[in-house]
């Protein structure tokens, strides 16, 4: 049956009359006898008795009539939940993200956008820039932010970049660390990262660090580093400003320009046309502006 024939039945029930009922359903009389015959050739029961009187509803047809009424009323609340999607932030908006960002920059995104629309879902994955770039790849996100330099050729926007520091709790000078016995202490990254700090390093010293200790994850390096086991290189994104008791030294080019670290949003244009990954964006600009 047909949206119409259950809104045929319910109209018949509601007018109790065919003529009214006709008038109502802008059709003859005629008309709407055949299409009731035909409703109920297709039931396999008589939904109506006929009378002087007009009509009566069978035990039948008060079950079907009831049946009608409801998938009339769900297609109307589908209908209104259709438009409300076409004016209204809904569905789920999957990101992949460095773990620095994710730690120490996303949340603050995503609150706003939790807030603005409580009703969109959100999927988030972290983990080194290449991973997200393989999940960005292979489809399982909307948008992906990295760190570091990248070839994506969709849409790409740049969010910030910052300084890297040498951080350590004696060490003032990024000289002192031909003359301190204390380790440098490294942390597990993407292998561009790694390979960045290894250029400045072999360009600036000509040598390589008398000790060296490497932890799987950059909050353990960061923490070893504030309790003054060794020095380390950390982006300045990680650094909480209310340490006072370390040194933060930034690290210059051979330009005498900082060394910094530019972080990215990616994403296929596609993606972009989806109504929540749209707003994350508008709210990511409008962030980053600030």
């Amino acid at each position: 049956m047909s949206l119409s024939d259950f809104y045929l039945l319910v109209v018949l029930a509601q007018e109790s009359n065919m003529r009214k009922a006709a008038e109502k359903l802008f059709v003859t009389q005629p008309a709407l006898s055949q299409r009731l015959q035909a409703i109920e050739k297709q039931w396999g029961v008589q939904l109506f008795l006929r009378s002087r009187k007009g009509l009566l509803l069978t035990p039948s047809g008060e079950i079907v009539v009831d049946f009608a009424k409801n998938i009339l009323d769900r297609q109307e609340k589908l209908m209104e939940e259709i438009q409300e999607l076409q004016t209204n932030v809904h569905g789920t908006l999957k990101i992949a993200c460095a773990s620095i960002v994710g730690q120490n920059w996303l949340p603050k995104v995503l609150k706003e956008f939790v807030k603005r629309y409580p009703r969109a879902k959100i999927s988030l994955i972290t983990g080194w820039s290449s991973e997200i770039l393989k999940s960005l790849y292979e489809g399982e996100v909307h948008v992906g932010i990295i760190r570091g330099h990248t070839d994506w050729k969709g849409a790409k926007y740049h969010l910030f970049d910052d300084s890297l520091c040498l951080v350590d709790r004696e060490i003032k000078n990024v000289e002192e660390v031909l003359e301190t016995d204390r380790p440098f202490i490294q942390f597990k990254s993407d292998s561009d990262y790694y390979q960045e700090i290894q250029n400045w390093w072999h360009r600036r010293f000509k040598t390589v660090p008398k000790r060296t200790i490497v932890v799987d994850q950059i909050e353990t390096c960061k923490q070893m580093t504030y309790n003054g086991i060794g020095y380390a290189i950390l982006p300045e994104i990680t650094l909480a400003k209310s340490e006072t008791d370390v040194y933060r030294i930034p690290l210059m080019d051979d330009k005498n320009k900082p060394l910094t670290r530019d972080t990215w949003l990616l994403g296929y244009e596609s993606s972009f046309e989806l109504r929540q990954v749209k707003a994350f964006l508008d709210i990511v600009q409008e962030y980053i502006k600030k």
